[in-house]
């Protein structure tokens, strides 16, 4: 839940006509830590922003799947590798596809 643009702009008003922040905190009940961030934004921009990652994920899935059909004997540090993230983001990615990718059992196990 965030709070409302009209909350935000008070408790701002408030620190800008001489009030301390440690007082604004307290008499709108909110943390000192947001009065700063708060007052960190430019006046005009006092709106809440939406939630959840801001930027484009760097794993391209389309070519993850395509790099997995044409080798599928890579194993998912390999993967990583190629596409330059860690293990856990392979992992992640190939549960986001539902992929169960199991490795073969190799011959030699198969022989003995």
């Amino acid at each position: 839940m965030s709070y409302s643009t009209d909350l935000r702009q008070r408790v701002v008003d408030f620190v800008r006509q001489g009030g301390s922040k440690t007082e604004a905190a307290r008499i709108f009940q909110v943390s000192r830590g947001r009065v700063y961030a708060w007052l960190s934004l430019p006046p005009d921009n006092l709106e809440p922003q939406k939630p959840g990652p801001k930027g484009s994920h760097k794993l391209d899935l389309q070519r993850l799947e395509e790099v997995m059909q044409a080798n599928p004997e890579m194993t998912q540090k390999e993967l990583a590798q190629q596409f330059g993230v860690c293990n856990s983001t392979i992992h992640y990615a190939l549960k986001r596809l539902e992929s169960n990718r199991k490795r073969e059992k190799r011959q030699a196990r198969a022989t003995s």
